[in-house]
């Protein structure tokens, strides 16, 4: 059929109208979708979307949340932060990313702690928290923790030449104690030998390292407070000479005599075999997110023993080598089967946990689950102190000591939203197989239906 001028006039016009409307509805959606952008998750369990605790957590939390990325110009690394916090700024516009390169403000890292390549630092309301574990549970509950609405009161013994968490001495725990307030736990001294006791108010109670003897009342206190449900940390020390053995009955831990030596650590550049390092840790909420082994000089072993009520969970555990040492430590030391030493490896930190004795505080609401009693004690104090703080993972392990005995209520848990396995193993066979169907027979085919599709038209 044979078109005359005015019907190709019409057919232009229609197809230029077509090509102006259809011009016109894909920029239409394109401005639509950047004014109310659409986002649906199809991934296997979500993977990319916050789960339902995350998000009613960012809803309570009513004032900005500023979270900085000391991470350096790696891309992959960079993507991956934005990825994770972006998921929160969907629900939370006044949560904001930035990020600084560390090699550019040593004397912020320094100040902060920033110890690795991609830690953040979260900030809210005045208060602070370092950030090295990149998950969805990891960061909802660093949120939860500065989300909480008044400060935690730690109380540290003192009278009997304890370390001092304000103190600037070595072996004092002064640089501890201004981490701690970064995360809004307070630190306060007691001093029992003044006649005071100790409040059921307070988050919990720490003992590091006494000097000298406590007197009969003061231990009965402190065996009291636990009894009572108090929590507490308690940092023993070789030859401990405080006499705690009734609140080490109570708790059912025995301190095996001698010192934690490796003999094995000159490889590792430590010349004292006292200094051990720690990369063995327990499952536990306390040492899960540790990444980096952490340093114990002068650390004794632990021995838990069956108590009833306690729940027992290992934290720190020494390198099969090591063994306690009961003799001057020289060069000439060795381990001797035939007297008190024990061969690694060996316990030198625990966590405890129990249903609490005592009833609920009166700031516990009704109908609240009230949270179990809970201590850990640690074979060694100089890891915490001024002096080695900064050594490996010592800092982190200290602040996840601290969270998780003085937090009032369980943690958030995340179930890990995991994708199905997608790893598919084939044998030499199989893979032949699929090579020759996709390299060979397919081309094949598709050459042969082409060459037939011609041929037949040919034919007409």
């Amino acid at each position: 059929m044979r078109l005359d001028f005015s019907a190709r006039r019409r057919l232009r016009i229609q197809n230029g109208l077509f090509l102006l409307l259809f011009g016109l509805v894909i920029g239409l959606l394109a401005w639509l979708s950047v004014r109310y952008p659409v986002q649906a998750d199809w991934t296997a369990g979500g993977r990319n979307t916050l789960s339902e605790a995350s998000r009613m957590l960012l809803d309570r939390l009513d004032g900005p949340i500023r979270i900085t990325a000391y991470a350096r110009d790696n891309p992959s690394l960079r993507d991956g932060i934005a990825r994770l916090v972006n998921r929160y700024q969907r629900y939370k516009p006044d949560l904001t990313l930035a990020f600084v390169n560390p090699d550019l403000l040593p004397d912020r890292v320094r100040e902060l702690g920033i110890t690795a390549d991609g830690e953040l630092y979260l900030e809210y309301r005045g208060h602070g928290e370092r950030l090295g574990q990149l998950s969805e549970q990891a960061l909802t509950q660093s949120l939860q923790r500065l989300g909480r609405q008044q400060d935690r009161i730690v109380l540290f013994l003192e009278g009997h030449g304890e370390r001092k968490p304000r103190g600037a001495a070595n072996h004092d725990l002064g640089v501890f104690g201004r981490e701690l307030e970064k995360i809004g736990i307070q630190s306060e001294v007691l001093d029992l030998s003044a006649g005071a006791q100790i409040p059921d108010t307070v988050a919990a109670l720490v003992i590091a390292g006494p000097q000298t003897p406590l007197r009969t009342e003061e231990v009965q206190a402190i065996v009291e407070y636990v009894d009572r449900g108090g929590n507490l940390l308690w940092l023993l020390e070789p030859e401990d000479p405080s006499g705690l053995q009734a609140l080490a009955a109570l708790l059912g831990i025995a301190v095996l005599p001698g010192v934690v030596v490796d003999a094995d650590t000159s490889r590792l550049g430590i010349k004292n075999p006292a200094f051990i390092p720690i990369a063995d840790y327990g499952p536990h909420p306390i040492t899960e997110p540790l990444r980096s082994p952490a340093l114990l000089p002068q650390a004794v072993a632990l021995e838990p023993q069956a108590t009833a009520g306690w729940t027992v969970a290992l934290l720190l555990e020494s390198q099969l080598q090591t063994w306690t040492e009961t003799g001057p430590l020289d060069e000439r030391m060795r381990f001797d089967p035939d007297t008190a030493e024990r061969p690694g490896p060996l316990t030198v930190g625990v966590a405890l946990a129990r249903p609490r004795p005592s009833p609920p505080a009166a700031g516990v609401a009704a109908g609240q689950t009230a949270s179990p009693q809970r201590v850990v004690v640690i074979g060694d104090g100089d890891f915490l102190s001024n002096t080695y703080l900064g050594n490996g993972a010592n800092l982190q392990l200290g602040l996840n000591i601290m969270n998780w005995l003085t937090l009032d209520d369980a943690l958030i848990v995340l179930r890990p939203k995991t994708a199905p396995d997608a790893h598919l193993d084939l044998s030499d066979g199989a893979l032949a197989l699929i090579a020759a169907v996709f390299l060979l027979v397919l081309p094949a085919a598709l050459l042969a239906s082409g060459w037939l599709i011609g041929f037949r038209r040919r034919r007409r």
